[in-house]
């Protein structure tokens, strides 16, 4: 019988979130793939936990993929963990939970935390809908279409960042968006050191041209505000009435129908459509 593979979230700063469940499963599982196994080991050895670790990060998610899951075909269970959040989740462990799904494996979700969440739910931002766009890349030119492609994004915009990389990032978003556009900086999210920082872009950036940014960053920028439909005219409603009349409308309901798309009164529609039909 196969076994199964669980993606256990861990701590993103404070090891109080670890759930009992969470430490259940590592400590029933019979190995833990890890990204960083230095990392893994002091989360293990905190909770007293001993389980044999296997590496599974970017660099090595091909052969080391393949390897688990001829382990779970043997029928062992595997828990992958990352150094810190939600494994699969902008994560090499996505792959993974491909290639188990496509060997017909079970894959089960131990809930935990997840930075962007987190900072979705502190940014006094919209939360109704959200999209989650990771790190930007480095290069310029992918990185100035990426953003070029969220200009007219209505939904809130979720992005980590380095700290080093943070004042970079800011100048490409401002340019991007405009200094008026609304963004909540989350850093050290669960840690000592915790803050939100709600303002404008064009704050952001004037902050932090004179304040060295510290921690890692989670940025959650408004969406664009809702495109309004052109304007129509007069002229040109009483063109879309007379327009529905040559199709055999009748004046008084083709004048009812423009209103109730152009926002325009219907009375005077059909006073405006009457005098053009009138003078033709």
């Amino acid at each position: 019988m196969s076994g199964t593979l669980y993606l256990v979230a861990t701590p993103i700063g404070n090891l109080g979130d670890f759930s009992p469940r969470a430490v259940e499963t590592l400590e029933t599982v019979d190995f833990i793939a890890a990204e960083d196994t230095r990392v893994s080991v002091k989360l293990l050895n905190h909770f007293n936990i001993k389980k044999p670790l296997v590496s599974y990060h970017e660099h090595n998610h091909i052969s080391a993929g393949q390897s688990i899951l001829a382990r779970l075909l043997a029928g062992e269970s595997c828990a992958l963990v990352t150094d810190a959040g939600t494994p699969a989740i902008s994560d090499p462990g996505e792959d993974l939970v491909r290639l188990c799904a496509e060997n017909g494996m079970e894959v089960l979700s131990i809930p935990g935390c997840c930075a962007a969440v987190n900072a979705l739910a502190v940014s006094g931002l919209p939360t109704g809908r959200f999209t989650f766009e990771g790190f930007l890349t480095v290069n310029k030119k992918s990185r100035r279409e990426h953003l070029d492609s969220l200009k007219n994004e209505e939904r809130t915009m979720i992005f980590h960042e380095a700290p080093h990389k943070l004042r970079t990032t800011l100048d490409d978003l401002c340019a991007a968006f405009g200094p008026g556009r609304r963004i909540a900086l989350c850093r050290e999210l669960t840690k000592l050191h915790e803050e939100t920082m709600r303002c404008t872009l064009g704050e952001a950036v004037a902050y932090y041209a004179e304040n060295a940014p510290k921690g890692e960053y989670v940025l959650v920028v408004a969406g664009a505000a809702p495109r309004q439909e052109a304007a129509v005219t007069l002229e040109e409603a009483v063109a879309q009435v007379l327009a529905l009349r040559t199709q055999g409308v009748r004046l008084k309901d083709a004048a009812r129908e423009v209103a109730e798309h152009t926002g325009l009164s219907k009375n005077e529609l059909y006073a405006a459509a009457l005098n053009g039909k009138d003078s033709v």
